[in-house]
C-alpha cells in the first residue's frame, strides 16, 4: 500500500521569490513592461519566434510550462510531461516545443534524473489526446539548459552526460552538446566545461563557466555548421569574452554578433544585474541597475528581433497580484493519498491531534505555532534563535526546541528548551490570529554542557533524544523531559564516539530512534547516513539506499532530517540521491541544491522521490491525516485571492559561494 497522510516541508527561500517575467527595449526607448500576471513564480522565460513567451510557473504546484503574449488574460498552459513534477528552460522554435523534465528514474543513483524532450505544436494549439512527447537525451545521460539555433536547425545543451554526479553544487561540469533538431541520437561535444548556452545565429555558442582566476565569465565557441561522427568532430577552442573582476552568467546573445545579454554580479553590488556586453569595445552597458537596483534579475532572454531583453525578478510590491506568502502552501505529490505542504518557516512539527504546526519562523528567529490550513498563526518566542521543534505526543501546549546559534561547534552555548503555553481551544477557531501567546519556556540542559540540539519526545511525553556535544562529540542522549537535567531528571548516553550522530527522531511505537550519522566514515563531515537503534542502544542498524554496505555508492549518501511515518513503517528524510536538477548559479541561494525529499520502508525497501526542484527541501514533518480529513480552509494553491501569510518582500540572497569570492 503506497504511504499517505500530509508532509509538510520547508525550502530554503523559496517562498519569498515572488518571481515574475519583464522585459526593456535594449535602446531603453521605452518603459519596463511585465509579461507574466504575478500568480505564483514565473522564471526562465524565451520569446518565441513572433510576440509569445514561454516560461515556467509553479501555479498547479509544481513547475510547469506555459505560454503568454501581449492581450492574453491569463497564461496558457503548453504540454508537459502528466507524471513529472519538474519542467525547465523551455524554448519555442518552428513550432517545436523543447523543456527540460525530470520524471524517468535514472539507471543508478547520484544521476540527475533531468532530461530534454520535445513535442511538436501548430501555432501554440495542440490537442493534449494527440500529443506525442519524445526524450532526445540519450538513456543515462542528463541534460540541462537547452537552446536552439537561429534557424531551428541545431539544438544545444549543458550535459551531465552518462557521468555518475560528482559531488559538486557549484559549477556543474557539464560539456557543451550539440545535436541536429532532426537527428538528437548523434551529438556531438562542442566544449568541455561549460553551461547555459546561447546560439548566435547558427555558428557560434556563448556559455559560462568558473574562469581559472575564479570570475565566473562568458565564453565562445565556434560551431562549424556540421555534425558528423564525433571521433572525426574537430573540436574548437573556447575563447573568454568577459574580463575578470565581475562575475557574469546566463548569456543570452543577440544574433548580431557583436553583442551579449548577461547577468552580472559586481563588487560594491548586493544585487545581480542585467548588462550589454559589447563584444568589440569589450565594454558593458546596464540595463537594469538603474531602473531596480535593489532586486536582483536573473537569466536574460532576447526577442527575435534583438530589440527588447526578458528577465525575471522579484515582482515587487507596487505591481498588482499576490502580495502574499502563504503560512503553508500546497505542493504537487507524486502519490495520490499523500498531501504535500509548504511551509515559510522550518522545522515544523504537528500537534497530538494535528490542528497546529510549530515551527521556527525566517532565520530561525523564535517559535510560532500555525493553523495546519493555514489560516492563522500565532507567535510563542520572539527574539531568540530557536531550530528543530517536538510537540509532546501527550500534551497539547508543549513543545520542546532548541535554543541557541545553529551550525556551531561542540562547545557552543545551545540548551535544549520545553516550551509551555496557555491557549484556549476557541482561539484556533476565533478571529485572533497572528499576535504573541505567553508561554513558560523551561531550559532543561545544563549551560556548561554546549551544543544539545534535536530534541525528539517518546511517544509517552516522558523522554527526550537529542544530540549533545558534551562529550566532545556529536552523540545521542536520552532526557527526562520535565525535569531535564536538573530536580532529580534522567539523562543516559545512548550513543558514544568520534564522529557526528545528529537529527534523531523517536518513532510511533517508542521502539527505535532513527537519526543521521557520519559514523562509516567520521572524516567525511557531508556523508550522513540513516541508522536506526533501540531506545535502550542496541541493534544498531545502517539502512542503505544507494547500495550495499561497501559499495562507493552507499558512502556518498548525504542525508538529513530523518522522520517516521505514522504507522512507524516508513523514513521520510532528505537526500541527494537524485543528483542536481538544475544549474545551481542560476538560482538564488541554495546550500544544498541537490536537497529532495524520499521517503523508503524501514526495512530499505520501496524507496520513493518526492520532490524534484532547484531547490534545497528539508525538515520534514509527517502527519497521518490526509486530503479530506481536515478542512482546508483557505488553503489552496498560489494565486488565489484567499492565501493568509506574511507580506512578500523578495529578500532572498545570492550564492553565497559567488558572493564570498568578490
Amino acid at each position: 500500500m503506497d504511504p499517505k497522510g500530509t508532509i509538510v516541508f520547508t525550502t530554503v527561500g523559496r517562498p519569498s521569490y515572488g518571481f515574475d517575467l519583464f522585459s526593456l527595449p535594449l535602446d531603453h526607448s521605452g518603459p519596463e513592461r511585465r509579461l507574466s500576471d504575478a500568480l505564483s513564480i514565473n522564471f526562465n522565460g524565451q520569446f518565441s519566434d513572433s510576440d509569445d513567451v514561454v516560461f515556467v510557473s509553479e501555479r498547479t504546484g509544481s513547475p510547469r510550462v506555459y505560454l503568454t503574449r501581449p492581450g492574453l488574460p491569463r497564461p496558457k498552459s503548453l504540454p508537459f510531461v502528466p507524471e513529472s513534477l519538474f519542467h525547465d528552460r523551455p524554448v519555442l522554435k518552428n513550432g517545436k516545443l523543447y523543456f527540460i523534465s525530470a520524471h524517468q528514474r535514472p539507471d543508478q543513483p547520484f544521476k540527475s534524473w533531468s532530461a530534454l524532450y520535445s513535442t511538436s505544436l501548430i501555432k501554440g494549439d495542440y490537442n493534449p489526446d494527440e500529443i506525442v512527447i519524445t526524450r532526445l537525451t540519450p538513456q543515462g545521460s542528463a541534460d540541462y539548459s537547452p537552446a536552439v539555433s537561429l534557424s531551428g536547425e541545431f539544438v544545444a545543451v549543458a550535459s551531465y552526460g552518462s557521468r555518475p554526479w560528482g559531488g559538486e553544487f557549484h559549477e556543474l561540469r557539464t560539456d557543451i552538446v550539440v545535436f541536429a533538431a532532426s537527428d538528437p541520437s548523434k551529438r556531438v561535444i562542442l566544449c568541455e566545461r561549460g553551461g547555459w548556452p546561447s546560439w548566435c545565429g547558427d555558428s557560434a555558442i556563448y556559455f559560462h563557466r568558473q574562469a581559472d582566476d575564479g570570475w565566473w565569465s562568458i565564453f565562445r565557441v565556434d560551431f562549424p555548421g556540421i555534425i558528423n561522427d564525433s571521433r572525426e568532430f574537430p573540436i574548437p577552442y573556447p575563447i573568454r569574452v568577459t574580463p575578470p573582476g565581475v562575475h557574469c552568467f546566463t548569456p543570452a546573445a543577440l544574433h548580431d554578433g557583436k553583442r551579449i545579454t548577461v547577468a552580472t554580479r559586481r563588487r560594491g553590488s548586493d544585487f545581480r544585474h542585467i548588462e550589454i556586453f559589447h563584444t568589440e569595445s569589450k565594454t558593458f552597458s546596464p540595463i537594469t541597475e538603474s531602473l531596480n537596483p535593489n532586486f536582483h534579475h536573473y537569466n536574460p532572454f532576447i526577442s527575435p528581433d534583438s530589440k527588447l531583453v526578458g528577465y525575471h525578478r522579484f515582482r515587487g510590491q507596487e505591481t498588482d497580484g499576490v502580495k502574499t506568502i502563504p503560512h503553508l502552501e500546497p505542493v504537487a505529490s507524486p502519490l495520490k493519498d499523500l498531501r504535500m505542504l509548504r511551509l515559510n518557516g522550518s522545522f515544523p512539527s504537528f500537534s497530538p491531534d494535528g490542528d497546529l504546526i510549530a515551527l521556527n519562523p525566517a532565520i530561525f528567529d523564535g517559535l510560532s505555532i500555525v493553523k495546519s490550513d493555514g489560516s492563522k498563526r500565532w507567535t510563542l518566542i520572539r527574539g531568540r534563535t530557536a531550530f528543530h521543534n517536538s510537540w509532546s505526543p501527550t500534551e497539547k501546549h508543549v513543545i520542546y526546541t532548541s535554543i541557541g546559534p545553529i551550525f556551531e561547534s561542540v562547545k557552543a552555548t545551545v540548551q535544549i528548551a520545553r516550551v509551555t503555553f496557555d491557549f484556549d481551544s476557541s482561539e484556533i477557531n476565533g478571529d485572533r490570529g497572528d499576535k504573541d501567546i505567553t508561554c513558560d519556556v523551561k531550559i532543561l540542559t545544563r549551560e556548561e554542557t554546549g551544543n544539545n540540539a534535536f530534541p525528539s519526545c517518546s511517544p509517552d511525553g516522558k523522554s527526550l533524544v537529542f544530540r549533545s556535544g558534551r562529550s566532545g562529540h556529536k552523540n545521542l542522549y536520552i532526557l527526562d523531559a520535565v525535569n531535564g537535567e536538573f530536580d532529580g531528571g534522567s539523562l543516559r548516553q545512548l550513543t558514544d564516539g568520534p564522529w557526528i550522530d545528529t537529527m534523531p527522531c523517536w518513532s510511533p511505537k517508542g521502539d527505535l530512534i532513527a537519526f543521521s550519522s557520519n559514523r562509516h566514515n567520521p572524516d567525511d563531515v557531508n556523508a550522513f547516513n540513516i541508522y536506526v537503534i533501540t531506545s535502550d542502544g542496541s541493534e544498531l542498524r545502517r539502512i542503505y539506499l544507494a547500495g550495499p554496505e561497501g559499495s562507493g555508492d552507499a558512502d556518498r549518501e548525504r542525508i538529513n532530517h530523518v522522520c517516521f511515518s505514522e504507522d512507524g513503517e516508513w523514513l521520510l528524510f532528505t537526500a541527494n540521491l537524485g543528483g542536481v536538477t538544475a544549474e545551481p548559479v542560476t538560482w538564488p541561494n541554495q546550500f544544498q541544491p541537490y536537497g529532495d525529499l524520499y521517503m523508503v520502508r524501514l526495512d530499505g525497501s520501496g524507496l520513493r522521490r518526492l520532490t524534484w526542484n532547484g531547490y534545497e527541501n528539508g525538515t520534514p514533518a509527517w502527519k497521518n491525516f490526509g486530503r479530506d480529513d481536515v478542512d482546508m480552509g483557505p488553503l489552496s494553491l498560489a494565486g488565489d485571492d484567499r492565501l493568509v501569510g506574511e507580506e512578500l518582500r523578495g529578500q532572498f540572497d545570492e550564492p553565497l559561494w559567488i558572493t564570498c569570492d568578490i
